[in-house]
């Protein structure tokens, strides 16, 4: 229980990326940390892109990011959600200023864009969004795992096994 007694928010929104989803969230319990299911409307109840549903807890205001070591954001079709969003666009860059973990893997890095906290950092992701993240001021590397100080990034959902060991890594230290 390498976790226990530390809290992430995993954000969800429509069309999430299952596998970017559940994996994260069984993998930190797992490991003992408590997860906080966040998207813009509490108690809403989404559909994944292969149909696994995933209900929120919070909302972005109801979150005091001091409690928390971490924030994940799942790829799919859901960040382009997310970033619209201006709660949870706040509570991603919130994160990021207090120096908390900030995870995102595959489309996630368009919710990074949107909070404006990619100026001068490494990251990765889908290679289909390597264009919005480098014109957001990020260099942006082909590698299944990318971490920049706080920031960790990956791909697609194949590197998930190595995104989740980064994070729990990066929680320990």
């Amino acid at each position: 229980m390498e976790l226990t007694g530390k809290k992430f928010v995993l954000l969800v929104e429509t069309q999430f990326n299952d596998h970017e989803f559940w994996y994260p969230y069984f993998r930190l319990k797992e490991a003992g940390a408590q997860v906080v299911v966040v998207s813009g409307k509490a108690g809403q109840s989404y559909e994944g892109k292969y149909g696994t549903p995933a209900k929120s807890e919070k909302a972005p205001a109801d979150i005091n990011v001091a409690e928390f070591a971490g924030i994940i954001v799942p790829g799919g079709y859901a960040p382009d959600h997310m970033r619209r969003d201006q709660n949870t666009v706040s509570l991603v860059r919130a994160f990021d200023q207090q120096g908390k973990i900030v995870a995102a893997i595959c489309h996630a890095g368009w919710v990074l864009v949107s909070a404006g906290i990619l100026k001068g950092r490494t990251v990765t992701s889908f290679f289909a969004i390597k264009d919005d993240l480098v014109n957001a001021g990020a260099k942006w590397q082909d590698n299944e795992v990318v971490i920049d100080k706080n920031m960790i990034t990956s791909r697609t959902p194949d590197d998930l096994p190595a995104f989740m060991r980064a994070i729990i890594a990066a929680c320990k230290s």
